[in-house]
């Protein structure tokens, strides 16, 4: 029989531990997003349908009158460097594509 259990010791313990792409400031709208189990949670909690938080992430992109929700959902789940000033970021190299 194969044991295989895998060593407790060797998971994270602390968000401190977990890779800069998990624990740090997300770098794109998709990776923002992706914080969340799923799209759908994503959309309940910032407020918008699920087609809208869809399109945001395939867009990397999300209109202005979402970002106040999304600020203060951030803030709720500690995600670090999500602000307006970020989410004109993301939207100003959208245009730019």
């Amino acid at each position: 029989m194969i044991d295989h259990h895998a060593s407790i010791s060797a998971l994270p313990t602390s968000a401190s531990a977990l890779p800069a792409s998990i624990s740090g400031q997300p770098t794109s709208i998709s990776g923002l997003i992706d914080r969340w189990h799923s799209i759908g949670a994503f959309a309940a909690d910032v407020g918008c349908g699920y087609e809208a938080a869809r399109q945001m992430r395939r867009r990397e992109r999300i209109a202005p009158q979402h970002w106040a929700h999304v600020v203060a959902a951030c803030r709720r789940r500690g995600i670090a460097g999500v602000s307006y000033e970020w989410l004109a970021g993301r939207a100003a190299q959208g245009e730019a594509a």
